[in-house]
């Protein structure tokens, strides 16, 4: 149970005895009715329930709480319960309560943070699905550790995840791309008036990819017909793109648990049978060569196109049979879809279709990931100096690590536009909260090596010991780990995984530089406070690396 559930159970049982004498009207919270207050003065958690029933209650905040206090019976965790103004109600857990949990996080050092909120619902998670005709560029990768972490955080919090990556292989967009790469594989073998076709793929990286075709497989697609050479070719060039993109993503430690292709949908039937179903629920209407969405009738300010004109289905028709397949024949219960900005004006409509098709929309989740702009100081990068063109995710690496990748992605919320610094990302200083965080369980791991050199045995060491400010202040920071987990995962918030991991580090650096860990001195007491402290850094390590773990980050052993 999470401590916040606990303190929780606490006030609502102090509520009905209160409500039960008639001091305080019936009345239930689907919110959580307590809250860890931004001031550690205030306490370990701080009720508002008094606020809350003020308008009710037709009573003053203060008057409730004062009402209520006598009635909330305190156990063997609590320290202290007080009135805060306005009308908040506040609980400061013992020292020592918190102090015995240290066992607790050594216990479980791989699970330690899990909850079983959502246990055994079914989510998935689709993110990157960017299309295969071009490397990933950092605007996308955004997107991919935001999916990512999200993911981590809701196993974590008990949902069996799947992570889906949707893999665009039909339409006007692979057409073109399968034209650009027999283009450049002709001009390869000495083409020179062969031309890109209107609205083709100009990138450098498909000169390089029709290299490698044209090494492997010489002139033998100029030997046959055109049409086939094209289809053909432009197969092997989807299937080397994707092998980059798989690449790229695995070193930023991304990985899906399945790649569905979106031509699957024309071949099984899937997209036949959605359009059969807005046709017969009435949602689909035929006008000016097109067949329509008829979004209006449920509230949209325009209806959308599914067919066009020359018959070929729109990326949105396909995107529908796609999320119908995800919730009638692969039942998730949840859906969550991490969408680049240009996505944006694409979710009412999704939104729209979903209650066309009798699927509850708040079932289907659409995160944006805006925009990133990287910079190098102060100054802006606008373009890759290699190539001229956007810079890509592989370059990126490049330059930084996949560790800073990943936390400066995550440090913001996924809907404000951010700027990566990647000249701060490379520096080994306090500055940089990649090394700052990272280099905390550096030092954890290097303090606990030396300790078992001096074969020090700290197992069993008297937790009663740590009574320092800032040892207590260490514990309260370290078990907050499965609250962060799980607001995270009903939030939908990765970020604040990120903002606790500094937080964490934060306390540890604060710490050490106020409490010797292994003492100088032989005497008996001094070893004491050096075992209970050893044994508190070893739960502190615990949970720094399952914090760089679920953000997937590596948690160094030296730096």
């Amino acid at each position: 149970m999470l401590i916040r559930e606990k303190v929780s159970q606490i006030i609502l049982s102090g509520m009905k005895k209160a409500q039960n004498k008639g001091e305080i009207p019936v009345v239930s919270f689907e919110e959580p009715i307590v809250e860890r207050p931004s001031n550690p003065e205030h306490g370990d958690f701080a009720s508002s329930v008094p606020l809350r029933l003020s308008r009710l209650a037709r009573m003053a905040p203060l008057e409730i709480a004062n009402i209520l206090l006598p009635y909330i019976d305190t156990d063997d965790s609590i320290d202290e319960i007080w009135v805060q103004p306005p009308g908040f109600i506040n609980f400061r857990l013992k020292d020592q309560w918190l102090i015995k949990k240290i066992d607790d996080v050594l216990e479980n050092p791989e699970s330690f943070g899990n909850t079983e909120t959502f246990r055994a619902k079914k989510v998935q998670v689709e993110f990157v699905s960017a299309n295969p005709t071009g490397p990933l560029h950092v605007g996308t990768a955004r997107g991919a550790v935001i999916g990512s972490t999200l993911a981590n955080i809701l196993e974590a919090a008990g949902y069996r995840v799947e992570r889906e990556y949707y893999i665009n292989d039909a339409g006007l967009q692979i057409r073109l791309f399968y034209e650009s790469v027999f283009v450049r594989y002709a001009q390869k073998l000495g083409d020179k008036e062969i031309q890109l076709p209107d609205g083709g793929y100009q990138g450098q990286y498909l000169v390089g990819l029709a290299d490698k075709v044209a090494e492997e497989y010489g002139d033998r697609f100029l030997k046959i017909q055109k049409e086939e050479a094209i289809t053909t070719l432009g197969a092997i060039g989807l299937q080397l793109m994707l092998k980059n993109i798989r690449q790229d993503l695995a070193d930023i430690s991304v990985e899906f648990d399945n790649w569905f292709n979106e031509s699957d949908l024309f071949t099984s039937g899937q997209y036949q049978l959605v359009l059969d179903l807005l046709k017969n629920k009435g949602y689909s209407a035929e006008r000016e060569g097109a067949l329509w969405f008829t979004s209006t009738a449920l509230g949209e300010d325009k209806d959308n196109v599914l067919i066009r004109s020359n018959g070929l289905p729109t990326y949105f028709a396909s995107d529908v049979a796609y999320h119908y397949d995800k919730f009638n024949a692969r039942n998730f219960d949840k859906v969550i879809d991490v969408w680049g900005a240009d996505h944006q004006g694409h979710v009412p409509r999704m939104k729209a279709v979903m209650n066309a098709l009798d699927i509850d929309p708040d079932r289907l989740t659409i995160l944006i990931s805006q925009l990133v702009t990287l910079k190098r100081g102060e100054e802006t990068v606008r373009a890759s100096k290699r190539t001229g063109e956007l810079v890509t995710l592989r370059e990126l690496i490049t330059e930084v690590g996949p560790d800073a990748c990943r936390y400066f992605f995550l440090s913001r919320a996924a809907d404000s536009q951010m700027e990566f610094d990647m000249e701060l990302a490379l520096k080994q200083s306090s500055e940089n909260p990649v090394y700052y965080i990272q280099y905390a369980h550096a030092r954890i791991a290097g303090i606990l090596r030396q300790a078992s050199e001096r074969k020090i045995e700290w197992s069993n060491a008297k937790l009663d010991l740590l009574v320092h400010e800032a040892e207590v202040s260490l514990v309260r920071k370290m078990l907050q780990l499965p609250e962060v987990i799980d607001n995270s995962a009903q939030k939908l918030t990765p970020q604040a995984l990120a903002r606790y991991s500094n937080e964490l580090a934060a306390a540890f650096h604060w710490f050490y530089d106020n409490c010797r860990v292994i003492s100088a001195s032989n005497n008996t007491e001094d070893l004491e406070v050096s075992k209970a402290r050893l044994k508190l850094i070893e739960a502190a390590k615990v949970v720094l690396k399952r914090a760089l773990r679920i953000m997937g980050m590596n948690a160094p052993e030296t730096m």
